[in-house]
């Protein structure tokens, strides 16, 4: 009920601005409503509509309204829908997945740097979704993602050292050979039942989750997090590329300025959450390592060491690229 009153307050504060408007933009989100990135959406809406003084309106819709990520990808590439804020659909190109390789971010000072429109990565992924009818607007950083354990784990910034963790990893090839470069071994466990698997000592820790998530999901059964930011929770801004074509290029300079806000808006919003998430651990009687990004570097190079082992999804020009541009130095 609550998405729904929110969904329809969506609607109304968009209706009659849409009603005006010269062009008005089919907005696809995955989030609920009330989440924060939907919220942002709505912001953005709202600067939009301000800064073309009426003539472009964007109508939000949340909670997977039209479809999920691959649906509304396959609509995007279309033209059927506008704009989205979604997960990237890597079965269209495995090469998508470049964003989820683990080892070149190590916290939200580096990641406004990486994420930045005139950066490489942004442009390499804008080409990669160009070439299948999509634009690149911006991303999304919901949060990194560090290591939560059951137990101490041993030396946690050498990469040397067997921490004596089995590591619960999702079941992508990037989030394994990241966690077996820190030096964990590695076990694939559904998302719903990691819980269980760490409550009855199937697993002694878990990577893969932001902050906030092991926070909600886990944080009856983890006795440490270690926030080792070798990866993030992040998707995109994107939009179909026929309708921006179809833009004056007065309107394409308009939205991009706003998704660059909306970017840096979400890495510091996501930094305040993780810390606010990681002194609830706290409270909850969870022993929390912090880490600088220099603390960072040996396990960010370790894991570097892995990429050669992903050319094969990626191909190797792509990942020679890669590295030339983002690995840790």
């Amino acid at each position: 009920m609550k998405r729904l009153i929110m969904g329809l307050l969506a609607f109304l504060a968009f209706a009659p601005a849409a009603f005006g408007a010269e062009i008005t933009l089919k907005f696809a989100g995955q989030y609920p409503a009330d989440h924060p990135g939907s919220r942002l959406m709505r912001d953005i809406a709202s600067e939009i509509l301000k800064r073309t003084n009426g003539r472009i309106a964007v109508r939000v819709y949340p909670g997977n309204q039209l479809g999920d990520y691959t649906l509304v990808y396959e609509e995007l590439i279309k033209g059927t829908i506008d704009m989205a804020l979604i997960s990237v659909p890597s079965q269209f190109d495995p090469r998508l997945e470049l964003m989820y390789v683990n080892g070149y971010v190590r916290g939200y000072d580096s990641a406004k740097k990486i994420f930045a429109p005139n950066g490489w990565l942004f442009k390499k992924m804008d080409e990669l979704n160009g070439r299948l009818g999509v634009k690149l607007l911006g991303f999304y950083v919901e949060g990194m993602i560090g290591t939560g354990t059951t137990k101490p784990a041993k030396d946690p910034l050498n990469p040397k050292v067997d921490k004596g963790i089995l590591c619960r990893v999702p079941n992508m090839d990037v989030y394994k050979l990241g966690a077996e470069a820190m030096g964990y071994r590695t076990i694939t466990i559904p998302y719903a039942d990691v819980y269980q698997a760490m409550q009855t000592g199937v697993c002694d820790g878990v990577n893969g989750f932001a902050t906030t998530a092991a926070l909600t999901a886990l944080g009856d059964v983890i006795k440490y997090w270690y926030a080792t930011n070798y990866s993030m929770e992040c998707i995109n801004f994107f939009m179909s590329k026929k309708v921006w074509d179809r833009l004056k290029p007065e309107d394409r300079k308009v939205i991009a300025d706003v998704m660059t806000k909306a970017t840096i808006k979400s890495i510091d919003e996501a930094k305040a959450l993780d810390e606010a998430s990681m002194k609830a651990m706290e409270k909850k009687g969870i022993k929390v390592f912090r880490y600088s990004e220099a603390q960072l570097l040996p396990i960010s190079k370790a894991i570097a060491e892995s990429w050669p082992k992903l050319e094969k999804k990626m191909t190797r020009e792509l990942m020679d690229e890669f590295r030339k541009n983002l690995a840790p130095r």
